[in-house]
């Protein structure tokens, strides 16, 4: 690692692409080298899906800061559906926007935040690894940054680039250090995992779930507010709306505990105006809350059950106890402890969930087999030295 600080640097060399011909020479230079590295921009604040605003590729020699308000994104297929692996940083909003503005997202991913998590950072900042590894300090990006503006200043550009220009060496610094510790597949696996995980919007039937103290809710206003979300969800969808601009969390909660019948009484429920009430908008709100009435008649509307109430009770006292020693084993291990075990991913395995990550793969091999030894009575935990559960041991039972 380097031994002194460097600032970052401002005269970074980059090259501004905004022509089919451009993009296309650019990709062909890229698909020659078996690693790239990219970055994006994008807002989604004004509308239901992001608006990918800049897409940062840093390969062999050359930063292209591609821009897809003028390009024809679907030609970076063959580079994203090719043979190189894609490093990228926190990449789960990337492979996001590019799944819903490109409809295609990298064949092969290595993600330097979740990378990081098997040398011990815990969901480490681009920032933070750049000072730790190569002693160089970023910027911080203007937040308020309309990236969808044209142009672009030349301190918003540089920013962009350096947001790339690094990663090769401190992806390399990573990886040799996973190499060292035998670590390099569990983050391959991890990355893959994060790869293969859903994108784009949840599904608009669950949208009820989403508002603000709708646990407040009981017996028919929960179905109301199920059907004016669901309404909303679609709605928000077809506008390219955030949902709160169709209707307010309020207006919803409002609307679920009266269930109006008509346009007056939609207008006398907080959060509603004329713009909700009236014509189309309005006809179509009302079958909404119409329908969330009739359903009510089928029965009760239940909350989705939480995890415990999965786990057989006998078990669930466990489920504490077993999270400490995966938090202690995970800090002796000297890795991310979410990465290797959450609680939910405790509660799948002991659950029986056929889909438990800590049933397969590393994580099975580092704590999920013992956590089954555990639960079966093979193997016990006890408390060593007088650090509490910092002396939290796994040992053999003997048999009887």
């Amino acid at each position: 690692m380097r031994s002194s600080l460097v600032t970052h640097r401002t005269d970074l060399s980059f090259e501004w692409i905004d022509t089919n011909s451009e993009l296309q020479e650019f990709v062909s230079y890229a698909l020659g080298f078996d690693s790239y590295f990219l970055d994006t921009e994008f807002h989604r604040e004004k509308t239901y899906f992001p608006q990918l605003a800049l897409v940062q590729i840093a390969v062999g020699t050359r930063i292209a800061l591609i821009d897809p308000l003028s390009v024809d994104t679907s030609m970076m297929r063959p580079l994203l559906e090719g043979t190189g692996t894609c490093v990228l940083h926190a990449a789960q909003q990337d492979l996001d926007v590019l799944a819903q503005s490109c409809g295609f997202i990298p064949s092969r991913i290595l993600d330097t935040q979740l990378c990081a998590g098997f040398v011990g950072y815990t969901q480490p900042s681009l920032a933070s690894l750049l000072q730790a590894y190569l002693k160089i300090t970023v910027p911080k990006g203007d937040r308020l940054t309309d990236w969808l503006r044209r142009p672009l200043t030349k301190d918003q550009l540089t920013y962009a680039a350096s947001d790339v220009a690094y990663l090769e060496e401190l992806s390399g610094l990573i990886f040799g250090q996973l190499n060292e510790n035998g670590r390099m597949q569990w983050a391959v696996d991890a990355c893959e995992e994060l790869r293969n995980r859903p994108t784009g919007p949840n599904a608009p039937e669950d949208a009820w779930l989403r508002v603000k103290d709708v646990r407040t809710l009981k017996g028919r206003a929960r179905w109301v507010a199920q059907q004016v979300a669901l309404w909303r969800e679609e709605r928000a969808m077809d506008l390219d709306l955030p949902p709160r601009h169709v209707l307010s969390d309020i207006a919803v909660l409002g609307v679920a505990q009266k269930a109006p019948r008509n346009a007056e009484e939609l207008l006398q429920t907080r959060g509603v105006d004329n713009r909700h009430a009236s014509g189309a908008q309005g006809r179509a709100l009302l079958d909404a809350i119409k329908e969330g009435v009739h359903l009510s008649s089928t029965g009760d509307l239940h909350f989705p059950s939480s995890d415990t109430e999965d786990v057989d009770k006998s078990l669930r006292p466990a489920v504490t106890l077993v999270s400490a020693w995966v938090t202690e084993l995970a800090r002796q291990s000297n890795l991310d402890a979410g990465l290797l075990g959450t609680r939910k991913d405790i509660l799948d395995l002991l659950g029986g969930s056929s889909s438990a990550r800590l049933g397969v793969g590393w994580r099975a091999d580092i704590v999920g087999r013992d956590i089954e030894d555990l639960v079966a009575g093979r193997k016990a935990l006890t408390f060593t030295g007088k650090n509490g559960a910092n002396g939290l041991k796994l040992i053999d039972v003997p048999n009887e």
